[in-house]
């Protein structure tokens, strides 16, 4: 039987930089669709840049029709009111992405950053360096947000296609053997 082909929408939100990244997966294997990022003004009212991140995310789940929504969960700075800023930015995407019938996923940065290059403290540079290995693609963006999208869209795929991930959470391997029988080997 063929493996069904997925694309996955990861978004790195931003109130002035959201960086969007798409992935078409096809089995064991991930290609670049598309990534770039939406540049807002700063000279723009927040509200006017909540409805830009909402039209662009339904423009991108219009065009490109994603099984799939991944996004970065805000870090935690020290500016509350950035961090307002932020959340509601997340909030518009994941409202849109979900008025649209995706699922989705929320991912820390150190997550993404330990699922693409096995250090959850990579630098941007590291991420995107290993994302050009992993898709095979050789261009740098101008914005790293880009390749920040890219790669929850990436972490999703490695988190959807891990066999354990599938693990009802303390249920331990038990429960693991007797959903996927044919995943063990005789002794």
């Amino acid at each position: 039987m063929a493996n069904k082909s997925k694309i996955i929408l990861g978004i790195d939100p931003g109130t002035l930089v959201m960086g969007y990244g798409l992935i078409q997966v096809q089995g064991k294997t991930a290609t670049l669709i598309k990534m770039d990022v939406l540049k807002l003004s700063s000279r723009k009212d927040h509200y006017e840049r909540l409805q830009l991140i909402h039209a662009c995310i339904n423009d991108l789940i219009r065009l490109h029709k994603p099984d799939c929504f991944a996004i970065e969960a805000p870090f935690f700075g020290k500016n509350v009111q950035s961090m307002l800023k932020l959340g509601r930015a997340q909030g518009v995407a994941i409202a849109t992405a979900m008025h649209a019938g995706l699922t989705v996923a929320e991912y820390s940065p150190k997550k993404v950053k330990q699922s693409i290059t096995g250090n959850g403290n990579a630098d941007k540079e590291q991420v995107w360096q290993m994302l050009q290995r992993i898709l095979l693609f050789t261009e740098k963006p101008e914005y790293l947000d880009a390749t920040d999208a890219l790669a929850v869209a990436v972490c999703h795929f490695f988190q959807d296609s891990n066999p354990l991930s599938s693990l009802p959470k303390g249920k331990g391997w038990e429960k693991f053997i007797q959903q996927h029988p044919d995943r063990v080997a005789g002794l």
